[in-house]
């Protein structure tokens, strides 16, 4: 018999940084195949690279809530 490991939820800050990794490394995958078929329409790489500007900053943002909630359950706990 296996011993049984519980899974807990994920926080609330830990879906959000999920999410919002998932959603970048969507956005460079799209990147990675424009760049592949040798587009011509700068307009569309541009804005590629807005998208992906914004989604590294929402992450960013997200690993910081992330890191600043564990932080104040470290010190709950202590």
């Amino acid at each position: 018999m296996e011993p049984k490991t519980a899974v807990r939820p994920l926080t609330r800050g830990e879906q959000e940084t999920e999410t919002e990794a998932t959603r970048l490394i969507e956005l460079i995958e799209d990147a990675l195949s424009v760049v592949a078929i040798q587009s011509s329409e700068v307009d569309s790489l541009e804005a590629i690279a807005d998208r992906i500007e914004r989604a590294a900053r929402d992450l960013s943002v997200a690993l910081r809530e992330l890191a600043h909630e564990r932080r104040i359950a470290q010190n709950a706990a202590d």
